[in-house]
């Protein structure tokens, strides 16, 4: 079916501000909701003015950095590259990506300070009415970023020569947007580090000194660092992982673009902008299926609901799939099927990781049952699960890689000039395409995890009825379960687009060379050395940011001390602690401690691929490098995702009565467990995700230094 490009990308940038007005009418819905009493609006207002201070701060320290690494950038393309009109383009497309991504990461925090309230209020009234003001406030994070990652990227197109009847700059216009994926991975990185160090030093804080030290409950407004630990849910879960998903969205649709122009000959401009129509698709799902996200009865599982928009969303999307399939690839059924088999993997990552975490299955309550005999054996027990966690994800990325490779394959087999293997590669395209399909609706689910747990928070710092601490236990428990799955879809949406970047970059080394660059040979010395290289630096990254939090907990420990000893009327209940004080000195901590983490981040590839330039193999050692820290990353960031989470919901299930419940000695042995976990589920595994898509990223924009 002929369709000019014209139409497909007024059809994306349309589709794309629809989904904008969208998010604009749920954030209505939710703003228009009654704030609660007075006390509970005090609460809220502290945690939103703590949030609001940290990013400002935190945006401060990226901004500079990002324009440093432009100028940096611009100068390679410039003087080493000797390609002026290339070096300005792809420096505006970096600042770009990373002024949408850092936008992207604030809407999403200030919707979610602003519905946590409006949860904690409407839950005295209905259970389902707060499931979808807190719902439909995580939609706008998901709908807004996911929009906003699609108009970005379908603007530059257009401004870089997307309109152009010439088909050379058409086909090169893919290669000179990389830098907007680079942008926003470069913000990501810090966002989700920044905040994950923040969000895990206050609640590790507040947990070891109020709970197991002072004896006092969760969120109870004598201690000094709930509300740092509330403001922690909001930047690190909200902004954090909201700028992890944008940049995933966004290089995912590059590098596709990238791998389309091979297609140019047989579908045309329809190959190179078929990302962008599908994740448009994909866009309309979620909306669909968040709107009609509610309970039967108050008596209803919230996860039910939840569960029911996901299954609708999912189904839309692969119609929407179909629908973009027929239209642009000439109802070619064997790419259809690469992308249902990413739908598919999507789902199956989803039942994975809730196997593994939530406390109604073997792995949680093997946690549990160890804890009996003390901390030791639940911290044996959840290295154990964490381990054994990484054998499913791994099968299940294998098999969608290899079934979407050869569906590829087989779908463009008629085509003689385009061989085997880039026909394979744009199967699993379209896989990462399909997984990425649903993306909205997941950060959706995960943004409704945050605003859930605050809003308990709230209740139960506002001192409000035990029947209302019951209702937001029943929500904060099913956000706890998102937030834990949206880790799991994250790190298995990593892993297809990382490898989808990695086919990328050997495409744009083989256009930079003339030579046609589809082998890595680890034989060689020097490339193996830099496939080493890439293990080690994750496991370096992960241990600076684990330190990270160590020593941000380290200050709000000490400050939470110095408070019960300074004023003890705090612990009586006769006098109020600081909040603010803990908040200023957890911020200071986080900025200061993400530095070290983000620069060997972004500095070890680019120090790979000038060193082993020297030796003539610079971008065989980088894609070597690129390879290895991807696999490794993968295994690693899957273990610290899925054991910390089991860790936290060993001691939920403690929690509820069983094996002695709350304050037994099998109870304070989870919360050590569930402490060691916090900084691997909230701050190191979650910058993993990050970290193997920045490398993918940066040594695509850097290609030409390699060479």
């Amino acid at each position: 079916m002929e369709i000019s490009s014209h139409t497909l990308i007024l059809l994306v940038l349309g589709i794309s501000v629809l989904s904008l007005a969208f998010a604009g009418y749920l954030a209505k819905f939710v703003l228009s909701s009654d704030m609660g009493t007075t006390a509970m609006q005090e609460i809220s207002n502290a945690i939103k003015e703590g949030a609001e201070a940290f990013l400002k701060r935190q945006y401060s320290t990226i901004i500079m950095m990002s324009l440093a690494l432009a100028a940096l950038m611009f100068l390679v393309y410039w003087f080493l590259a000797g390609d002026k009109d290339t070096a300005w383009r792809t420096t505006v497309a970096f600042l770009f990506g990373a002024g949408c991504s850092a936008l992207a990461g604030y809407i999403g925090m200030w919707i979610s300070i602003r519905t946590n309230i409006r949860t904690a209020s409407a839950v005295r009234s209905s259970l389902d009415r707060a499931l979808r003001i807190s719902f439909r406030g995580g939609a706008v994070s998901g709908i807004t970023i996911v929009a906003m990652s699609l108009l970005g990227v379908g603007i530059l197109f257009l401004l870089y020569g997307g309109y152009s009847d010439d088909a050379e700059v058409l086909k090169r216009v893919p290669y000179l947007i990389v830098g907007y994926g680079f942008g926003a991975s470069f913000v990501a990185l810090f966002a989700q580090l920044g905040g994950g160090i923040y969000t895990k030093a206050a609640d590790v804080g507040a947990d070891l000194v109020g709970k197991v030290e002072a004896g006092i409950p969760e969120d109870d407004p004598r201690n000094p660092a709930v509300i740092a630990d509330l403001v922690g849910d909001n930047v690190g879960d909200c902004a954090g992982r909201g700028a992890d998903l944008f940049e995933s969205t966004a290089a995912e649709n590059i590098g596709a673009m990238i791998l389309g122009v091979a297609l140019f000959p047989h579908f045309g401009i329809k190959g190179i902008l078929f990302p962008l129509v599908a994740r448009a698709f994909g866009l309309i799902a979620s909306m669909i299926g968040i709107t009609l996200v509610r309970l039967k009865n108050e008596n209803e599982d919230p996860m039910g609901a939840l569960n029911r928009g996901y299954y609708i969303t999912c189904i839309l999307a692969a119609a929407g799939f179909f629908v973009a399939t027929y239209l642009l690839l000439d109802n070619n059924l064997w790419l259809f099927l690469a992308g249902v088999i990413g739908i598919a993997t999507s789902i199956a990552f989803v039942y994975i990781t809730q196997y593994y975490t939530e406390y109604r299955y073997r792995p949680v309550q093997f946690i549990a049952e160890a804890s009996q005999t003390g901390p030791a054996t639940n911290i044996i027990a959840g290295l154990a699960v964490g381990l054994e966690c990484t054998a499913l994800p791994v099968l299940a990325i294998s098999a969608a890689l290899i079934s979407s490779y050869y569906c590829g394959m087989y779908g463009l087999q008629e085509f003689t000039d385009i061989s085997r293997n880039a026909a394979g590669l744009y199967g699993t395209a379209i896989a990462c395409m399909g997984m990425l399909g649903t993306a909205a609706y997941i950060l959706a689910m995960d943004t409704f995890g945050p605003i859930t747990d605050n809003a308990g928070g709230i209740v139960e710092m506002s001192k409000q009825p035990e029947e209302i601490r019951n209702k937001t236990d029943r929500l904060d428990a099913v956000g706890n379960t998102t937030k834990a799955l949206t880790k799991g879809y994250a790190i298995g949406s990593a892993a297809l687009a990382a490898f989808l970047l990695f086919s990328a970059y050997m495409d744009e080394v083989s256009h930079l060379t003339g030579k046609l660059f589809d082998t890595v040979d680890i034989a060689q010395v020097q490339v193996f050395v830099g496939g080493l290289l890439g293990a080690m630096l994750v496991f370096l990254f992960s241990s600076l940011a684990i330190r990270a939090v160590a020593r941000a907990a380290y200050y709000v420990i000490s400050d939470v001390r110095a408070q019960f000893k300074e004023n003890p009327g705090i612990l009586q209940g006769t006098s109020k602690p600081d909040y603010a004080r803990c908040v200023d000195i957890v911020t200071k901590g986080a900025l200061k401690e993400m530095i070290p983490p983000g620069l060997l981040a972004v500095c070890m590839p680019i120090a790979v691929g000038l060193v082993f330039k020297q030796f003539g193999l610079g971008a065989e050692a980088v894609a070597a490098f690129l390879m290895v820290g991807t696999i490794a990353g993968i295994l690693l960031a899957t273990f610290m995702n899925n054991g910390g989470g089991a860790w936290d919901n060993a001691k939920k299930f403690v929690e509820m009565g069983n094996y002695g419940g709350k304050k037994s000695e099998t109870h304070k042995a989870t919360i050590v467990g569930d402490t060691v976990g916090d900084p691997f589920k909230d701050t190191a595994g979650p910058s993993i995700h990050v970290l193997i898509k920045l490398l993918s990223t940066i040594t695509l924009v850097l290609a030409p230094l390699f060479i």
